[in-house]
């Protein structure tokens, strides 16, 4: 099972993040790629090599156009003409934005949702419409780019899981869009709930709004350094260089022989058959970005001969509060069932298989180390099949195949 650990002694944020992946190897070509269609605007992306604390890091910028001249540099398309800076952007304006990317179709559903927890704790915090909620701190193009480009990179790293450390949230204040705040700032304080935090270090904020929302919406588990074979690390540097202080974020990746195969679940199950259907895709964005591990629909006949939709969604005990919520708040149902069961994990593991036609990615599930089932990545079948004008169930036949005899 590939495990990606974020070590989080100095706090976490966006850049810091994707930093942290690029120094594991993204390929910037690919990132470009994911990046360049996202149109938000007159900017170029780089990457600089640079030391914080006496360690070498990745340091991921956003910048205006013309304003650097590096290798790395990547530019973005302009934004359209009357565009001015960085502005605030609305919820709506960024689902465009993403809705446009070059992210796979569950890359952008993630994103949209990730944008969508968030707009939701602001509209909390600030007694506000979600409609009408500005993001200021996470709506600057640097954030979008951010939060979209780590979903991209963490879909090309595919780890089987991902952990964090505790985080390091700093002390003292911080300057928002709404005034000098405490540390750390109400939005963070709510997307940290139930994640372990301590304060340590120089008065600073550590651990910003977009690293937060990355970091609790991927790491399925606050704690130690789970026991690995490391293979690679990566350094993500932060903009600030405070003495004494090592300021980056470090991310490892390695093998692990002790996944956690059976693990407690909760089970959330209620029917619905009075609520507009198309509430449903909604429905299942925001519960999968809350923590959800699966959530499926099925049809069902109820009572008074009606047609309607069992919900199903797995997920962790721990979340059943948060869980419980958003289907009160987001459906019709006047009431849920839940139980906790256990649930056994095959070990899982993605390998690239060389094909006449191009490399392609098969995953591979193993119990007690027996190989008992492999299945070549769809996303993978179904670019190829686009690239080469083939029919998509004949790549799977030739992923097979190559898998067979590699």
């Amino acid at each position: 099972m590939k495990l990606l650990y974020f070590d989080c002694f100095s706090g976490a944020s966006g850049d810091m993040i994707l930093g942290a992946l690029i120094d594991l190897g993204l390929p910037l070509d690919d990132l470009r790629r994911a990046l360049g269609s996202l149109a938000i605007g007159g900017c170029e992306v780089g990457v600089d090599r640079v030391t914080r604390g006496g360690i070498g890091a990745a340091k991921f910028r956003v910048a205006a156009l013309g304003a650097h001249d590096h290798a790395t540099d990547m530019a973005l398309p302009a934004r359209p003409q009357g565009s001015q800076g960085h502005p605030h952007h609305r919820l709506a304006e960024i689902v465009e934005m993403i809705e446009r990317s070059a992210l796979s179709p569950h890359g952008r559903g993630r994103a949209v949702a990730l944008f969508r927890r968030l707009a939701e704790i602001e509209a909390s915090v600030h007694q506000v419409p979600v409609e009408d909620v500005q993001l200021h701190e996470v709506s600057a193009i640097d954030s979008i780019v951010d939060i979209v480009g780590t979903v991209f990179a963490l879909e090309w790293l595919a780890p089987d899981r991902i952990t964090a450390s505790p985080l390091n949230v700093g002390r003292g204040t911080v300057r928002t869009a709404h005034g000098i705040l405490p540390v750390p700032a109400p939005a963070t304080a709510r997307l940290l709930e139930g994640v372990p935090i301590y304060a340590s270090g120089p008065e600073m904020e550590m651990v910003t709004p977009t690293g937060a929302l990355l970091l609790t919406a991927y790491a399925r588990e606050f704690g130690p350094l789970p026991a690995m074979r490391l293979d690679r690390i990566g350094y993500g540097a932060g903009d600030r260089d405070p003495a004494g202080r090592a300021n980056v974020l470090r991310a490892m990746v390695g093998e692990t022989d002790a996944p956690a195969s059976v693990e407690p679940v909760l089970v959330l199950e209620c029917e619905i058959d009075d609520m507009n259907p198309q509430i449903f895709g909604a429905l299942m964005e925001q519960l999968l970005a809350a923590g959800a591990l699966d959530v499926y629909y099925a049809p069902i006949q109820m009572k008074k001969n009606r047609p309607g939709t069992l919900v199903t969604v797995i997920g962790r005990p721990a979340d059943r509060d948060a869980l419980s919520a958003i289907l009160f708040r987001e459906t019709t149902t006047l009431g849920l069932r839940y139980q906790e069961m256990n649930r056994e994990r095959l070990e899982r593991e993605s390998i690239v298989v060389e094909t006449p036609i191009g490399p392609l990615r098969v995953k591979v599930a193993r119990r007690q180390g027996r190989v008992v089932n492999a299945a070549p990545e769809f996303e993978d079948c179904a670019r190829l099949a686009r690239e080469r004008q083939i029919p998509i169930k004949d790549v799977q036949a030739i992923a097979m195949k190559g898998y067979l005899e590699q």
